[in-house]
């Protein structure tokens, strides 16, 4: 069984809020966010992601190739929230929104001279997740970046955020090293040398992958027993669809086909936008749509998630589909009360 001794919402939290078209402080995520995740529920607007890192402001954009962007979207990170402004992608007028948010060390970051080329990092080793900036070397492959994590990353999102645009980069360990899928497109898993190693303190890359000397951004997981599950699963096709134990009632589930014949939406699926099961609400990173209420069906358990629909962009037969889930509760928490699904 999984055991961890803290609580998964003071390191995760999804907030859903209302727009005001204005400005306005959300308050209620339960600690200072490092990254912060934002999708419009009615309206089809961009995800866009914010960190502290970057700075308030500082925008990319998980469905498009663009580099770095200002914005009033969400204009500094709060004890208990962050503040929005005006901007229509997060806080459109009587529009829903969802947030995702993770905690890091809490701070900007500090310099990381781990690996050959010196990264800012903020990082919190106790839930595997860090945030890592870090400019591409003019020659040198590969080289290597610090992570902060204290352990291997099973998960890496890298984006340039200056120079020309260019598509995002996802190393994931189930397709593995020398692989890669795109968070702005459906493609399938492609080969190049994005991510050719990890180790408890860096990963190492190719210089070449990117333009000499952008700046680059990249969102680091670890995975931690109770808390956080990388992993993969095989679609059936049916309604009876896979099942994927990660030890814990999830809180979040990201998912992405990467083998087979045709290409697949990334996935989100939390357990708030719905709130009982089956969850069947999605949002897709790679495209500005609003949320999606078709006949898509996932089941949050209490100790994995399984699928309830034979939709191709989770449960294709035979394909192979990658994930990052993120736990409500583990199953056998240190104060010994078992998670229940709803």
């Amino acid at each position: 069984m999984a055991y961890i001794s803290f609580q998964p919402k003071d390191y995760f939290n999804t907030k859903i809020f209302t727009g005001n078209g204005s400005t306005q402080s959300i308050t209620g995520v339960g600690f200072e966010p490092s990254l912060t995740w934002i999708k419009n529920r009615d309206h089809a607007n961009h995800n866009v992601l914010f960190d502290a890192v970057r700075g308030g402001s500082k925008v990319i954009y998980a469905n498009l190739n663009n580099t770095e962007a200002t914005a009033s979207g969400v204009t500094a990170f709060d004890s208990d929230g962050f503040t929005l402004g005006n901007d229509s992608d997060t806080n459109r007028n009587t529009n829903s929104h969802a947030s995702w948010n993770w905690r890091a060390s809490g701070t900007s970051g500090s310099s990381n001279t781990d690996g050959s080329t010196t990264s800012t990092v903020s990082a919190n080793t106790t839930s595997g997740f860090s945030i890592v900036k870090y400019t591409n070397p003019s020659s040198g492959s590969p080289f290597t970046v610090g992570h902060g994590l204290g352990a291997a990353p099973k998960m890496i999102m890298i984006k340039n955020i200056t120079g020309s645009a260019q598509n995002w980069g996802v190393y994931h360990t189930a397709p593995g090293f020398g692989k890669y899928l795109q968070l702005n497109t459906t493609i399938d898993e492609a080969t190049a040398n994005l991510v050719t190693a990890t180790s408890s303190t860096t990963f190492s890359t190719y210089y070449d992958h990117h333009t000499a000397g952008v700046d680059l951004i990249a969102y680091c997981f670890a995975e931690i027993k109770g808390f956080s599950k990388i992993g993969f699963y095989r679609g059936n096709g049916n309604a009876d669809g896979a099942f994927a134990y990660t030890g814990f009632k999830p809180a979040f589930v990201l998912f992405k086909e990467y083998t087979g014949a045709g290409d697949a939406n990334w996935v989100i699926q939390d357990s708030k936008r719905v709130g009982f099961n089956p969850n069947n609400n999605r949002l897709f990173p790679n495209d500005s749509a609003a949320e999606n209420t078709s006949s898509f069906r996932i089941d949050m358990l209490s100790n994995g998630f399984k699928l309830r629909s034979s939709d191709g962009d989770a449960n294709e037969n035979g394909n192979n589909f990658l994930y990052l889930a993120i736990a409500e509760a583990p199953l056998v928490s240190s104060n010994g009360v078992p998670a229940v699904a709803r």
